[in-house]
């Protein structure tokens, strides 16, 4: 018990799960943003190309996090790196290239559980509503959205998760350094890696209660179930 004390008082673990809660809360809401009109529009439209659309989605689910990283290494570094870095981006080895990388792990997942949320509404009661007069923003808004209420918060619980847990691409595009780039999963690593095997641990296993707290927390307030 002592130790979880001592890791909990340590400034490490602190900045670490500060660091760690407001990157994956934000990677969470790009992924959101991103997630909702991708999901929507592979749900309800057919265009060409849509196919393959739909297996670069993929691409990030199957790839290594550590090849992910590498792409992202390169598009941000030698393809576009000094541009960005002219208006002021700076991605690499940042706190930005946390939230990039998280975002980039975590938004597929989101719109692939977003289009299967719009994909369990029945259409014809868009169509009714449509029919009385109801504009498209407002079918979207009133009728497709509450619809699709609990599917859209599971797969955002799902989404913040799977952020949370975001290590290789991570490494690869933002670094490994203590108390800059440090989440909670690079604490683990870093830990491991010089033999601090009681603050490794100690902080793994508080991850793990951490992560499963905030998600009980969400499911009781918004009496959301989530289907792997």
């Amino acid at each position: 018990m002592s130790i979880f004390l001592d890791v909990l008082k340590n400034p490490e673990f602190q900045f670490a799960t500060i660091f760690t809660l407001w990157t994956t809360v934000l990677a969470t809401v790009l992924s959101a943003l991103t997630a909702i009109p991708c999901g929507y529009i592979l749900s309800r439209y057919n265009f060409p190309g849509k196919v393959i659309i739909d297996t670069i989605l993929d691409v990030p689910l199957v790839l290594p996090p550590l090849v992910s990283g590498v792409a992202l290494l390169i598009f941000f570094g030698p393809l576009f790196g000094e541009t960005l870095t002219d208006i002021g981006l700076d991605i690499i080895f940042s706190a930005k290239g946390v939230v990039v990388a998280q975002w980039f792990i975590a938004a597929p997942f989101a719109i692939k559980t977003f289009k299967h949320a719009f994909d369990s509404i029945d259409t014809r009661l868009e169509y009714v509503a449509r029919t009385l007069g109801y504009s498209p923003e407002k079918v979207f808004l009133k009728v497709t959205v509450p619809l699709a209420k609990n599917g859209l918060l599971g797969g955002l619980t799902m989404t913040w998760a799977r952020a949370l847990g975001e290590f290789g691409a991570t490494a690869m595009l933002a670094g490994v350094t203590r108390l800059k780039t440090e989440t909670l999963s690079v604490a683990i690593f870093l830990n491991m890696s010089i033999g601090d095997t009681h603050f490794a641990l100690a902080t793994a296993i508080i991850m793990l209660l951490l992560a499963l707290a905030l998600l009980i927390t969400f499911k009781i307030f918004t009496k959301v179930e989530v289907h792997l």
